[in-house]
């Protein structure tokens, strides 16, 4: 029996009859399931507009506030931004295909390298790296929050008494509305985020234009950030910070790098979610880096009195307004930039991945509240306190164990299966991709662990310093020359039964 479709465009289906047969797989629930071609309706502009929401995040604002606090200028900040989101479009173009060509959400498609029970590997990696970020968003989100609802409320932050862990009350109850507001358009689907993206993205890129525009009018030019010339002055000195600094900004988006299925899934075709990727990931994180320097710039004159450090952070520089009108729009527009990337970089995937790791128990829905509540416990507040230490310690250290997986996934998926996959296979815990791929999983492990030993060797701290490229390249070797040296039986000599 055919099991699948394959349309002229190469997007490829289940018959109904397969799947009926695997609705019945523990491997299988809804929300992992197959997209049928006809829903598969996000165009060039979904993808554009899924990135530009992404990428106005405030992290990204800060991003070169840690390059040039660690010696750069501000055009070594930006062309070090650049080189890190070209590096890492491709990694996120080579795994968004099999989204795209299957309908398949990332814990699924990780299935064909890692099997059916290894994927929870990788999945639950990812899953805790994004739990962390969700943690991290969430706190900056408060914050906002809190700020709106103190030009509201002028007795808003000492209402309810003393600082407790080193914050207000209501701070701790911005933060928990704020988490809680995430978890309520998460229960309302990804058809309410797809919409919900689309009008984020302009609006929060023409509010942060009009805050760019009034800031240089009032400062009378663009400050004395553009003049101030790094402290590096020969490519020998620039070098040993540039390859950390390119590391993490890697890292940034290795975690997308590794679970773009779980929206490409629903493209309409590889060409729009390829063209919407790549026009919108890379200009967009150079210029909202870019306007978080030139605002920066502007701030420290309009704002002589205010911390150069607290310029860096737009919910610090807005506050400093004394219109409660000025203040309770910008900080809406932060909330929503903060909500957009949240949701859709920091809950989809771990959602998806929890749902994999136990498909009859955790939905969809049940996974986004498990990622909610671990990002709590992880106490994004700490991760945040230190900026270098947010950027050298955050990004590079998890972007050697999520390159590790991109290694194999990418080994896998283009060099020994020339991307063909058995889609009603994925589902069924007997057949090609039952149980653990033992490959996969030792390709894995060295490269976290020649990724990370930098941490524990001070002589190979280099290492460490690369560690997205070493993660990658030792994962990507070793998987496929264990699949080429130890081949795992065909699908032809495996039982298939669900």
């Amino acid at each position: 029996m055919t099991e699948t479709i394959q349309h002229a465009d190469g997007r490829v289906e289940l018959t109904e009859e397969a799947l009926e047969q695997i609705e019945g797989s523990p491997l299988f629930n809804e929300d992992l399931a197959p997209v049928p071609v006809a829903k598969r309706n996000w165009t060039t502009y979904n993808y554009a507009a899924l990135w530009i929401s992404m990428a106005h995040c405030i992290p990204t604002y800060m991003l070169a506030s840690g390059l040039i606090a660690a010696g750069m200028n501000w055009w070594q900040a930006l062309i070090t931004i650049l080189l890190g989101n070209i590096i890492v479009l491709v990694p996120i173009l080579l795994n968004s295909h099999p989204g795209t060509k299957y309908g398949i959400p990332f814990p699924v498609f990780a299935r064909a390298s890692y099997g059916t029970i290894g994927s929870n590997l990788p999945a639950l990696m990812r899953a805790i790296v994004a739990c962390g970020w969700f943690g991290i968003q969430a706190w900056i989100g408060g914050q906002a929050l809190h700020v709106f609802f103190s030009s509201i409320i002028p007795a808003w932050p000492t209402m309810l008494g003393d600082p407790i862990g080193g914050h207000t009350p209501t701070e701790w109850i911005s933060f928990l509305l704020f988490w809680a507001l995430n978890i309520f358009i998460i229960y309302r689907g990804m058809n309410v985020l797809r919409h919900f993206e689309n009008w984020a993205a302009p609006f929060v890129l023409i509010m942060t234009f009009i805050l760019l525009v009034w800031m240089l009018y009032q400062a009378g030019g663009v400050g004395f950030l553009l003049n101030e010339p790094g402290k590096f002055q020969t490519f020998s000195e620039f070098f040993p910070i540039f390859i950390p600094s390119l590391t993490a900004m890697i890292g940034f988006w290795a975690t997308l790098s590794l679970n773009m299925p779980d929206f490409t899934r629903f493209g309409k075709s590889q060409r729009e979610q390829m063209v919407g990727q790549t026009v919108a990931l890379p200009t967009t994180m150079v210029v909202f880096a870019a306007m978080g320097i030139l605002i920066t710039s502007a701030a420290v004159v309009v704002f002589p009195d205010m911390n150069p450090a607290d310029a860096w952070d737009p919910i610090k520089l807005v506050a400093q307004f004394s219109q409660p009108l000025v203040i309770a729009v910008s900080m809406f527009t932060i909330v929503i930039a903060t909500l957009s990337v949240n949701i859709a970089a920091n809950v989809v995937s771990p959602a998806n991945d929890f749902a994999n790791a136990f498909p009859r128990w955790i939905s969809f829905r049940t996974g986004g509240l498990i990622t909610g509540i671990i990002g709590i416990l992880m106490q994004p507040w700490k991760l945040l306190a230190d900026p270098s230490g947010y950027i050298f310690a955050w990004l590079l250290g998890y972007s050697g164990g999520l390159g590790s997986i991109a290694g194999v996934l990418i080994a896998d998926y283009w060099i020994i299966r020339k991307t063909g996959l058995n889609l009603g296979g994925l589902y069924r815990s007997r057949g090609e991709y039952g149980g653990w791929n033992w490959r996969a999983v030792v390709a894995t492990l060295l490269g976290c662990f020649f990724a990370w030993i930098g941490l524990l060797v001070p002589e190979l701290r280099t290492l460490y310093d690369y560690a997205w490229f070493v993660g990658f390249g030792i994962a990507f070797v070793v998987h496929w020359g264990l699949m080429k040296i130890v081949p795992p039986l065909s699908h032809r000599d495996i039982e298939t039964e669900i």
